[in-house]
């Protein structure tokens, strides 16, 4: 018999081999007899009788899927499991007393920070806001610009008082706010881990959107300014005005004059460097920051087109905050719309050798070097070097950048006690004002550009810089710096700390109307606040954080209320305080902020400078 072969040939079938099934079964039961007939090993068990039968395996049905009964058993008691272990842990954490180290304490700087900042609000006019928190004041003055019947803006409410007084000084206010704002732009992270850089933007804006009252903001082209509200001067006899009177500013009832200029570039080119930098500040806020770059460019046009210092033809601020000249204030306002706007007319100017000359770049002087309200150039310098430090934008601006960075390291190297710029006092501080009363304003604004210079070299990858031969390490600006703060805050001869509020021994006599005077729901009129004046008591009214003019060349102080040259403090002298501090503050880990204040800033592409000349033989 053949079957088919599936590779290709015959099968053959043995048919003898032909049995049935049943044969074959019987055949092969009667070997398994005779092969059980001895014992067989596990493998040969397994040969023979193959495998046993096997158990039913049990599912269980969860609906969307079926699994093993086991499986499922076995995976909800490793869960029970797992959360009885995790909740007993828990239990044990939270009952067992931990001995941990807690969170470093602030350092003295972030604390007199947080203070320092705490004086603005005590300063503020107008209606207050609920978290203004100085409990002792209130709203104040909501009729200035409308009780001037010759005031051509009538609502200038709002701002900050200049100082002990109720006038607002619109010179030194925009410095104050342009120092704040440059502060933040540098520093806005050191702000942050200080849980202050709400506030102290909130201070910035209240600052600005006064000075957006005090002129026709919407206009490209403006004729006139308001300079200031308030009076003070008292030389034409006894009346009602802001010294004469010693009331606080809720109380107030005379009449307030309005003070307006159309020739005043140094006050017009300092409130344009204000909104300017208070543009970086806010630029996430797009309308508002825009608002402060269009007030800006109108207030620096004006500037520019109608020469002269706004104190002039102004008693009053001839008196208190006269000007020296507006050649500094173009640099500076200069400097700061072009980091506002990214647009190069502003830098060309800035870096004009003949502003430069005329604010005093190329000689030195006394006050070389020595930032304040009047004096902006040493800051303009700073700002500008910044600029060849990490931007380079060479030729046509690489000459006067690179002068600006040359006098600069003049400057810090004025600060170090190794040359005679400036005197000392036995306990250690600068004399930048070479003995002349209120040196504290001018010692916190050359600390901040000492520490700011300091980071920027360290930013830039640079050790150090030169004072003639020597070479001196960046870590000697920020010595000087902390020697003079630290002055400040306690450690001079009298261990009286300058700052109000700060420390266990500060002046508790502060010349300040508002702060003098208890909060009693009694009025009291011009002459009847002269008691509180005179009073040999401490004042009821803590005004923490406000900084006073500070001691005398030979490190005396007398915390007398009557005496404003030792005991009143200043905006202007609190801003440059607190940009110090924040610069201080915190650890050196924490940088500048290399990139924010360039974000205006196109790309640069340097012009090639001109060929040569053709030669001729």
């Amino acid at each position: 018999m053949y079957g088919r072969d599936p590779w290709g040939g015959p099968l053959e079938i043995n048919t003898a081999d032909s049995a049935t099934d049943d044969d074959r079964s019987r055949n092969l039961q009667d070997f398994d007899r005779a092969a059980l007939s001895r014992p067989l090993d596990e493998t040969q068990q397994s040969w023979l009788l193959g495998p046993g039968e096997q158990k039913k395996k049990k599912y269980v049905d969860l609906g969307c899927i079926i699994v093993s009964r086991k499986i499922f058993v076995w995976t909800v008691g490793l869960i029970l499991a797992a959360g009885f272990i995790a909740g007993l842990v828990t239990l044990i954490v939270k009952t067992v007393p931990r001995h941990h180290r807690g969170q470093a304490p602030p350092d003295n700087y972030t604390v007199a920070l947080n203070k320092a900042l705490m004086f603005f609000n005590a300063q503020r006019s107008g209606k207050l806001p609920r978290h203004n928190n100085v409990t002792w004041r209130g709203n104040s003055c909501l009729n200035d610009g409308k009780s001037d019947s010759s005031s051509v803006i009538k609502d200038l409410v709002g701002g900050y008082y200049d100082a002990g007084d109720a006038i607002k000084f619109n010179f030194p206010n925009s410095f104050a706010m342009t120092m704040l704002s440059w502060s933040v732009i540098e520093y806005s992270a050191k702000y942050e881990a200080a849980g202050e850089l709400n506030h102290v933007k909130d201070i910035i804006k209240w600052g600005t959107d006064y000075f957006l009252k005090t002129f026709n903001a919407s206009a490209d082209t403006i004729d006139r300014l308001v300079a200031q509200v308030g009076v003070g001067d008292t030389s034409g006899g006894p009346f009602a005005n802001d010294h004469y009177c010693w009331m606080r500013p809720e109380d107030i009832d005379y009449t307030r004059p309005v003070t307006s200029c159309s020739s005043c570039s140094d006050l017009a080119a300092e409130m344009a460097a204000a909104l300017a930098s208070a543009s970086i500040v806010f630029k996430d806020n797009k309308v508002y920051s825009q608002k402060l770059v269009h007030g800006a460019k109108t207030l620096f046009k004006f500037s520019r087109d109608q020469r002269g210092r706004y104190s002039a033809g102004s008693a009053d601020a001839a008196i208190f905050y006269n000007s020296s000249s507006y050649w500094d204030e173009f640099v500076w306002g200069g400097a700061w719309l072009y980091y506002a706007t990214g647009n190069s007319s502003y830098l060309q100017l800035a870096t004009t050798p003949g502003l430069a000359k005329h604010a005093g770049a190329f000689w030195g002087g006394p006050d070389y070097g020595v930032l304040s309200w009047d004096n902006k150039l040493a800051g303009a310098q700073v700002l500008l070097t910044r600029l060849r430090l990490f931007l380079s934008p060479g030729y046509p601006y690489e000459e006067m950048l690179k002068t600006f960075h040359n006098q600069t390291s003049i400057v810090m190297c004025s600060y170090l006690p190794y040359f005679t710029s400036f005197n000392r006092t036995k306990g250690g501080l600068i004399q930048l004002n070479h003995g002349r009363p209120q040196p504290l304003q001018y010692v916190v604004n050359a600390a901040f550009l000492a520490t700011l210079y300091s980071d920027y070299l360290d930013a830039a990858d640079t050790p150090g810089w030169y004072c003639g031969p020597s070479f001196y390490s960046t870590n000697v600006l920020r010595q000087f710096a902390q020697t003079q703060i630290d002055y400040i805050l306690g450690k001079n001869p009298r261990k009286m700390s300058y700052v109000v509020g700060f420390g266990n021994h500060y002046p508790k006599h502060v010349h300040h109307r508002a702060a003098s005077i208890p909060k009693n729901k009694i009025k009291y009129n011009c002459k009847g606040g002269w008691k509180w004046r005179d009073s040999s008591k401490p004042n009821p009214n803590t005004i923490v954080g406000a900084m006073v003019a500070g001691p005398d060349r030979q490190d005396g102080f007398r915390d007398v209320r009557s005496n404003y040259n030792y005991t009143e403090p200043t905006i202007a002298g609190n801003a440059g305080l607190v940009a110090a501090l924040v610069a201080l503050s915190g650890d050196r880990t924490t940088k500048i902020d290399k990139n924010t204040i360039f974000s205006a800033v196109p790309p640069m592409f340097p012009t090639p400078p001109p060929p040569p000349a053709p030669w001729k033989p």
